[in-house]
């Protein structure tokens, strides 16, 4: 009698390795198979990712840069709300096929997620009440500071001030509520996102966003682990949209003169050669 288990057994395991990689170098495939992207954004981070009041539908610049993606594969788009705690948990467990979700490129965060190249530079800087008289991040010592749970925020505020309080928060919005009603002295993330909540408050005039940047904070999509087809399309998807001035257009209907957003946009995307 031939002993044929253990060449079965090599055949099963040949096999099952060929399924596993064909299974993780496929999320491009399943994407079309499936007729949309699914894209993580924020639902409540002004003007990259909210709710718009008029029309109830999930707007902003990350939206518009994930709708850009979904158009170049042919597909729709379909969207998700995520949070600075819960982005990078929806991602690995297959939940959002990507994240453009004012996410901070890190080498920590590499670990477990891939990323494409950086789409949006900014840098952390801290809100506050006018006539607070807080003018940086050394006034801060002793203060309760909010922030969002699970942001890099988060982190930068505690060696900037190793002396102040910080109050995470679900989300920005609420951290800016606190402001609002005395709770903490001081909002810190993004100079954007701070700017987004200054002027979606009913008196703009009444909170000022102040002191020299904390941190460098470049914006990257969050991307599955090792996915190097799916990592390379986005990435010149990103390219091809600076390249071809569509990026610039985006960029201005959120941060133009005409908004009430104004960011100069005074940096360029790497863009590699083809």
């Amino acid at each position: 009698m031939k002993k044929t288990f253990p060449i079965m057994a090599m055949a099963l395991v040949i096999l099952m390795l060929f399924s596993s990689f064909a299974f993780a170098s496929s999320r491009l495939e399943t994407i079309k198979a499936r007729g949309k992207l699914i894209a993580g954004v924020k639902d409540a981070v002004v003007p990259f990712g909210y709710v718009d009041a008029k029309t109830n539908q999930l707007v902003g610049f990350d939206v518009d840069i994930c709708r850009y993606i979904a158009k170049r594969l042919g597909v729709k788009l379909e969207l998700k709300p995520v949070t600075s705690a819960t982005r990078i948990p929806m991602l690995t467990q297959g939940s959002v096929d990507l994240v453009a979700a004012t996410m901070t490129h890190k080498f920590s965060r590499d670990d477990v997620i891939d990323f494409s190249i950086t789409y949006f530079m900014d840098g952390q800087k801290i809100l506050v009440k006018k006539g607070s008289g807080i003018k940086s991040v050394a006034d801060l010592a002793g203060k309760k500071v909010g922030t969002a749970k699970g942001s890099t925020s988060e982190k930068n505020i505690k060696k900037a001030q190793p002396k102040c309080i910080v109050l995470s928060f679900e989300g920005y919005p609420q951290a800016f509520l606190a402001l609002r009603q005395g709770k903490v002295a001081a909002v810190t993330t993004d100079s954007t996102i701070l700017l987004g909540l200054k002027n979606s408050a009913p008196n703009p005039d009444d909170y000022e966003i102040v002191g020299d940047y904390i941190s460098a904070e470049p914006y990257g999509i969050g991307l599955p682990e090792n996915d190097s087809d799916f990592r390379d399309f986005v990435n010149r998807c990103l390219a091809d949209m600076w390249n071809s001035g569509e990026y610039k257009k985006i960029y201005n209907k959120w941060f133009g003169p005409q908004t009430k957003f104004h960011l100069p946009l005074t940096w360029k995307m790497e863009i590699w050669p083809y």
